[in-house]
């Protein structure tokens, strides 16, 4: 079967604390579907020769995360989007969506507003609003308020290759991530190189997933696990608290992850360790911070949930024109592990 390429892909180039974000802006085909999540199957089983085009190299490496904006179906949102990295697309994506708040004030997607533009986002978990500080008619520092978030599981046992019964906590904050503290298996989140960490990381996830049942009220296309974060343990309150993110197929998040923040705050409101409007620090691997803040309480299903506001910033690194050339063999794209 012969797959069918672009002329040519425009993408502009982020990265919010040192993630990548490749936001596509031209030549991606229009993706059908009459909710997001529909469009999110479409592109999946339809379209994802892209996705490794835009993802993998020689265009992109084992650890790039794209933006593809599409209609919304949320008749309250300004755009919408799926998110998308080296094994699939994710549910939410909060370094992705701080990017993507602030470029779309930049380009006039949303009309800038001074001191603060609101960006209402549709995401595959749901509508997110996002607040970017703008000066100069230019957008900067953007906080965004969560989807509901929730925490099903606190000190749940699972058997880790390798490390024996490992308790972990699971929350979701827009995708579901299992939680546990690096020093259980002997690591620093700060300073351990990073391969041990993914390894332990990646053994969590497998356990969790053949071993935990997960499942969302709103719809069982949001009920998976996405991955697992090593934490050093503290929480966040009197210095950041690091911790390091490995999600799709063994994927290192270089930033505090927006989604895992959410699901952090969520699992500290269940355990009585923060109530609304605390806030708590967050760093990643690069040294960079996020902020969360519970800022309400609500219900998803039956699920005590809460809202969390979470911060970050985002640059700009460049702009790029992609094409696959005829006689390519390899233009599809590949990886190297």
């Amino acid at each position: 079967m012969t797959l069918a390429f672009p002329p040519e892909i425009h993408t502009c180039e982020m990265h919010t604390g040192g993630e990548p974000v490749r936001i596509v802006t031209d030549g991606y085909p229009p993706i059908p579907g009459l909710t997001i999540l529909d469009k999110r199957r479409y592109a999946r089983e339809h379209l994802d020769h892209l996705r490794r085009f835009l993802m993998h190299e020689p265009r992109g490496h084992a650890d790039m995360y794209g933006v593809i904006p599409v209609e919304p179906d949320d008749p309250r949102a300004d755009l919408a989007v799926l998110f998308c990295h080296n094994e699939g697309y994710s549910t939410m994506c909060g370094h992705a969506t701080i990017a993507m708040a602030r470029w779309a004030v930049d380009e006039g997607l949303v009309t800038p507003r001074e001191p603060r533009t609101t960006v209402r986002i549709q995401c595959p978990c749901g509508l997110v609003t996002a607040h970017a500080r703008v000066t100069g008619g230019r957008a900067g520092m953007v906080h965004f308020e969560s989807v509901g978030a929730f925490a099903p599981l606190l000190g749940a046992k699972v058997e880790v290759e390798g490390a024996g019964t490992v308790e972990v906590d699971v929350g979701y904050g827009g995708a579901f991530y299992a939680f546990a503290p690096a020093s259980r298996f002997g690591l620093d989140v700060r300073t351990s190189p990073a391969r041990t960490l993914v390894d332990a990381a990646w053994a969590v996830t497998c356990a969790a997933k053949a071993q935990l049942d997960l499942d969302h009220p709103d719809h069982p296309d949001l009920a998976y696990l996405y991955g697992t974060i090593l934490t050093d343990g503290t929480p966040g309150d009197e210095r950041p608290s690091a911790n390091v993110c490995v999600f799709a197929d063994r994927q290192v998040d270089r930033s505090p992850t927006g989604s895992g923040v959410t699901a952090r705050m969520a699992i500290q409101k269940a355990r009585g360790q923060a109530g609304v409007g605390d806030e708590r620090r967050f760093s990643s691997v690069t040294g960079a911070v996020f902020t969360g803040c519970v800022i309400g309480e609500t219900l998803v299903g039956e699920h005590e949930a809460v809202t969390v506001l979470v911060g970050g910033r985002a640059h700009y690194t460049g702009t790029a024109r992609f094409r696959a050339e005829e006689g390519d063999p390899l233009a599809g794209g590949f990886t190297v592990r």
